[in-house]
């Protein structure tokens, strides 16, 4: 499949799937916020860190995240709401392996007194869960998606949130970036609410181009955030833009010159 990005408006796109010789405009759904960023870490000093910088939606975890941090989802979340200040969002996955076990799990996720959307694998199990959970009105993200398809039955099954593992895929032989496009397609041409959260990055570049696709929703790792607004030639740049001002106007501020 070729995919190629024909309009950019702020965070709304259009783009074009290809087909063989049948070429369809596809235009994403009206959207009136800009995307959803997210970190996905369990680190709080680094969530502080970016919180300055960055428009921070919330914090995604997952069970590894929390077990290599050695510190549980309460801890967690209680410096993650210190840090980020205000009413952020938190994605939490259950870890139980039965529908009917994660429906208990989720119930007392959505208990803490947080904006909470419980993570649950997109398997069979997971989406009777999911089933169950969506009847309760609880939040839900499918997770541990690798193809259009799996994220597209949870949307059915009523997700609000599918991520997609873009590196991941990559890592299996696949195209990241091709399964974040066809599960973008089949979300608009169903009219269905789910919103791509893609997670699973590397480098930037796999960020840049899923963000290009007009999804609604991106977790980064605190390494690849860090590279999105680190470049080789800013810091050479923003030396000699102090070296030429001092020569002129020696320690004057702009206002003074």
């Amino acid at each position: 499949m070729k995919v190629t990005l024909i309009k950019i408006k702020g965070w709304i796109g259009s783009v074009l799937y290809s087909y063989g010789n049948d070429e369809t405009e596809i235009s994403n759904r009206e959207r009136n916020i800009m995307i959803e960023l997210y970190l996905d870490t369990a680190d709080v000093e680094q969530t502080k860190r970016f919180n300055q910088c960055l428009p921070l939606k919330g914090i995604t975890t997952n069970p590894s995240i929390l077990a290599k941090s050695n510190q549980g989802l309460k801890k967690t979340l209680q410096g993650m709401q210190q840090a980020l200040g205000g009413t952020p969002r938190f994605h939490a996955q259950v870890v139980s392996s039965t529908a009917q076990e994660m429906l208990e799990e989720a119930r007392q996720i959505n208990e803490l007194p947080y904006d909470m959307v419980v993570k649950v694998p997109a398997t069979e199990v997971g989406l009777t869960a999911i089933k169950l959970m969506k009847k309760e009105g609880i939040q839900v993200l499918a997770t541990a998606i690798y193809s259009a398809q799996q994220g597209f039955l949870a949307a059915l099954c009523g997700a609000d949130y599918l991520a997609p593992y873009v590196n991941r895929i990559d890592a299996m032989n696949g195209n990241g970036v091709e399964v974040v496009a066809d599960l973008q397609l089949l979300l608009d041409q169903n009219q269905l609410p789910a919103k791509i959260l893609a997670a699973s990055f590397k480098n930037t570049q796999q960020a840049m181009e899923v963000m290009k696709l007009g999804i609604e929703a991106i977790t980064l790792p605190v390494d690849v955030a860090a590279a999105m607004f680190a470049h080789p030639a800013v810091a050479p740049a923003v030396e000699q833009f102090d070296k030429d001002w001092k020569e002129a106007f020696g320690d004057k501020l702009s206002f003074e010159s």
